[in-house]
């Protein structure tokens, strides 16, 4: 005898169909992302996540006030054709020494003192997870590992890059307010330790998401602003004028290229300090 089942859906079914549901939901919300997709920690870089957050547009004309040319470097570079880049037009680089106090970039030395040998200014940057540990615990990891600073006029002051998080939420857990407190005992910490006040990196879409558009370090820390696009476009507030722009990541032999904001003289005197 055979027995007539419904069309309904068993309830199994549905549970699975509701569990997706939520589950997709999930991954579309701003500052979510699946584990399974989230970069080893350790392998950050400066600008890692503005093609995504602020998209990418067109390079800068040619022509505009007199600008110094730079790259910044990290391991995913590996080992730097610095006489190439020097050649180019390139004078002056920046070097990912570390990041959280977790991790030190195994390239480092050929990148720091392979740009410093064939004549550029270079400096070193920190790439900060504020969600691991306090601020100035990452500002004496970075200058005991590589982000020190000397007045012989070829060393710039140490870069703190404070962006989306790559490996969890964008704003690393923190409100506005703690995120603030957060830049500024790393700030006070590396200006303890070296007597510079360090270069602030970052995106002004991410500075008004996780800072509320923060303004009281305009006034010592040098603005290094990252967007891909024709114009340096809007400045985070507390700045009147960018003293560095990353404008691409699709740049000449390592793809990281930037301006600094006037002749190779004055970077020069930001170097000496």
């Amino acid at each position: 005898m055979s027995v007539h089942r419904s069309g309904t859906t068993r309830p199994p079914a549905r549970a699975a169909v509701l569990l997706l549901s939520v589950l997709a939901l999930l991954l579309t919300l701003p500052g979510t992302a699946a584990a399974a997709d989230r970069p080893a920690r350790g392998t950050a870089y400066m600008g890692m996540g503005v093609p995504a957050h602020d998209g990418v547009g067109g390079l800068p004309p040619t022509g505009r006030a007199v600008q110094t040319e730079g790259v910044d470097v990290s391991s995913h570079q590996g080992n730097v054709n610095w006489p190439a880049l020097w050649t180019s037009g390139v004078k002056w680089a920046y070097v990912k020494a570390t990041e959280g106090t977790y991790y030190e970039n195994p390239y480092f030395a050929q990148q720091y003192n392979g740009s410093y040998n064939v004549g550029m200014i270079r400096g070193a940057y920190h790439f900060a997870t504020p969600d691991t540990t306090s601020g100035a615990a990452q500002a004496d990891f970075f200058v005991n590992n590589g982000g020190g600073w000397s007045r012989d006029g070829r060393t710039l002051p140490g870069v703190l890059d404070i962006e989306w998080n790559p490996y969890g939420s964008t704003c690393y857990g923190k409100t506005q307010a703690a995120m603030v407190t957060w830049i500024r005992d790393f700030l006070n910490r590396y200006k303890y330790r070296t007597g510079r006040d360090a270069v602030i990196y970052t995106a002004t879409t991410w500075w008004k998401q996780c800072t509320g558009n923060y303004g009281g370090f305009g006034a010592s820390n040098p603005l290094w602003v990252a967007r891909y696009n024709t114009t340096v476009g809007e400045l985070p507030a507390g700045w009147a004028y960018y003293t560095m722009w990353q404008y691409t990541s699709t740049g000449p032999i390592v793809g990281d290229h930037n301006k600094f904001n006037g002749a190779h003289d004055r970077l020069q005197a930001l170097a000496y300090g």
